[in-house]
């Protein structure tokens, strides 16, 4: 996951709508799905899709009232305490 990426698509999300980057998450896995795709485009299509989740995530977290520098940090302090696991 990218914090650049995730900081993006949250500022995204809070200028238009979450369901934009629902639909494409939707759309991408509906992609993961064609045979003839390599490991490095099933690759990107996942990293693609996990720091879409992961800005709905932090997207959630400013919406219950955390502030939006803090949810980030929160929310790549969860990621990376999972990834040292």
């Amino acid at each position: 996951m990218k914090l650049p990426v995730i900081k993006h698509l949250t500022s995204f999300i809070e200028e238009n709508d979450q369901d934009y980057v629902i639909e494409t998450i939707e759309t991408l896995e509906a992609l993961t799905e064609v045979p003839s795709l390599k490991d490095e485009e099933l690759d990107v299509i996942g990293e693609l899709i996990s720091n879409m989740y992961g800005a709905l995530e932090v997207d959630k977290m400013v919406k219950d009232g955390t502030p939006k520098k803090e949810a980030l940090n929160n929310f790549m302090g969860r990621v990376l305490g999972s990834i040292d696991k």
